[in-house]
């Protein structure tokens, strides 16, 4: 069996029956909560209230809450005047629209300007489903990641996702907040740590370390779950920061395992996958595979079948277990 961390979900067999929750409803909660005990903190989104779940907000603080329309580029350059008069914006879009409409806005008026800015971009990755490759959005771990001053963060699930909207009020400085739009697996608590720049250690083992995050945290604790039958002891990290990405947790765990499998719903180019190729190619070379998007866009379909056909399954982490270790050996 599996041996978990003591701060890991055990209300319920969680690789039988989870509770499942959708991590944009616990953004949602977390926003309503901060924004009673800090009168700073603002809301804006472009016609998306209840999707982001930015409507708990808007509902509570009509007069802190801005509806830009659909308007992106004129989101980020609103929320970032804000910030500059002192207020903690939270912008709220589908992951599609910002960044994908807005990058420039956000590159210039909140990276480059180093504004207080906090960025949600919601229904990301393949199981937005049916809404097609247009909305299914991929590509913005690694933009994001590339702008200087820019922190971000992918939560697991509900209880991440509160946490971090939680840590990115008062954390000083751009933040990106990525989130899904299916309900996931609960696998943390309100006790679960959560620090900007800290990744979490689910499972510990020797054979190989899986890293990973957002739903494919889940994903990865199924995997580990099996290969223990196998006799293969996995060490498992919730690395829901990309970026800082905490090199000294990920370093020890390789240095013990010599082997790494990578997962996220997103392109591994330029996502977590590149962010620990670069790493591991820099400090600590080792066989390494990377679970995600392969150079393709998405397509339709319902969200359990594409996370099968575009290899985002627990079996398809397994299988890239296999193969580290077998180069590893060699």
């Amino acid at each position: 069996m599996l041996q978990l961390n003591k701060y890991y979900n055990l209300n319920k067999n969680i690789f039988s029956s989870p509770d499942l929750e959708a991590n944009r409803v616990g953004f949602g909660v977390a926003l309503k909560d901060v924004g009673k005990t800090n009168k700073d903190v603002v809301a804006l989104c472009c016609d998306l209230t209840e999707s982001t779940r930015i409507i708990e907000f808007a509902k509570a603080y009509p007069e802190r809450f801005f509806e830009i329309g659909v308007a992106e580029q004129n989101l980020a350059g609103i929320a970032a005047g804000m910030a500059l008069t002192g207020k903690i914006p939270f912008m709220a879009s589908y992951a599609a629209f910002s960044p994908g409409r807005n990058f420039d806005q956000i590159r210039v008026s909140i990276a480059y300007s180093n504004t207080n800015v906090k960025i949600i971009g919601a229904h990301a990755g393949v199981t937005v489903g049916p809404d097609g490759a247009t909305h299914q959005m991929l590509e913005d771990v690694a933009l994001m990641r590339t702008l200087p001053n820019m922190t971000v963060i992918v939560p697991a699930d509900f209880d991440q996702a509160y946490a971090a909207t939680v840590a990115a009020t008062s954390f000083v400085g751009p933040v990106y907040i990525r989130l899904a739009r299916e309900k996931t697996p609960k696998i943390t608590t309100s006790t679960t740590p959560f620090t900007i720049g800290k990744a979490n250690v689910y499972a510990k083992g020797r054979d190989v370390t899986i890293i990973a995050n957002g739903p494919m945290v889940y994903e990865a604790l199924v995997a580990a779950e099996a290969l223990e039958k196998q006799k293969i002891n996995v060490e498992v990290i919730d690395c829901h920061s990309v970026k800082p990405l905490d090199a000294q947790t990920i370093l020890t765990s390789v240095a013990k395992t010599g082997a790494v499998v990578t997962a996220e719903e997103a392109q591994v180019t330029g996502g977590l996958g590149g962010a620990v190729a670069e790493l591991l190619g820099e400090h600590m070379p080792v066989p390494l595979k990377r679970i995600g998007v392969l150079d393709r866009f998405g397509e339709s379909g319902e969200p359990a079948e594409l996370m099968k056909a575009f290899h985002l399954t627990a079996h398809d982490i397994q299988l890239a277990v296999h193969e580290v270790i077998a180069r590893k050996n060699r």
